[in-house]
């Protein structure tokens, strides 16, 4: 995945969950955020950030920040890169192999996952989490607590235990990682709900990417899961 005609600035303040303040050029510019996240870790004053210039001439926000420089580590913090690049990866053969059919958004029941996938005789559906805590080389998810997060657990579980294989897919949104653990501290109910669905036939897996100021992909590298 690609980004265009990516301009530096450096980080001055966050309104809210959507709105930046970044110096571009000398000039204080309102950027859009693309993460919901707290990521208070990553956005701190005067950090060096990346951003993508708007097509639209009508949008208010004149830039979208994608990527953060953390202490020399480039971190990319678009909420929407991770199902894209899981979804190139997929198509380029990546990660699994034989894979027949690839639906993006699929509704199952009342249900409605990142992935539904079929290769031979496997039907899986897959949900996408993407990872952009990191501390001490070890990362962590989620980074504020998330209901919506226990609730795809859950629904993935009920999927598995109607035949389906299910995957829990933590994308790494940087490279070079120790390992990945539960974020115990800011939602204990997501840990624990993460240990049960993997003894319970729910496949846990790690990724990290590749992350530069304008790329971001998939590596067929599995960070290792900690429970």
């Amino acid at each position: 995945m690609k980004y265009e005609n990516i301009v530096e600035g450096r980080f001055i303040k966050r309104d809210n969950r959507f709105i930046a303040h970044v110096e571009i050029n000398g000039k204080d510019e309102v950027c859009h955020v693309k993460n919901t996240g707290r990521c208070r870790e990553l956005l701190t004053e005067g950090a060096r950030v990346y951003l993508e210039p708007s097509t639209n001439p009508e949008r208010k926000t004149k830039f979208s920040l994608v990527t953060v420089d953390k202490g020399g580590r480039l971190i990319n913090m678009d909420s929407q890169a991770p199902n894209r690049v899981v979804e190139e990866a997929i198509k380029n053969k990546i990660i699994f192999d034989n894979v027949t059919f690839l639906k993006r958004e699929y509704k199952y029941d009342k249900s409605r996952f990142d992935f539904y996938m079929e290769r031979g005789s496997e039907k899986a559906f897959i949900e996408v989490k993407g990872v952009t805590l990191e501390n001490d080389n070890v990362v962590s998810f989620p980074d504020a607590p998330s209901e919506r997060a226990v609730k795809h657990l859950d629904e993935l579980r009920k999927a598995a235990d109607e035949g389906y294989k299910a995957y829990v897919m933590f994308v790494v949104q940087m490279s070079d990682v120790d390992y990945f653990v539960p974020n115990e501290k800011n939602h204990k109910a997501f840990a624990d709900k993460l240990r049960e669905v993997s003894r319970e036939g729910v496949n846990v897996l790690g990724y990290d990417c590749f992350v530069s100021e304008d790329e971001i992909w998939l590596r067929d590298k599995r960070v290792e899961i900690r429970l």
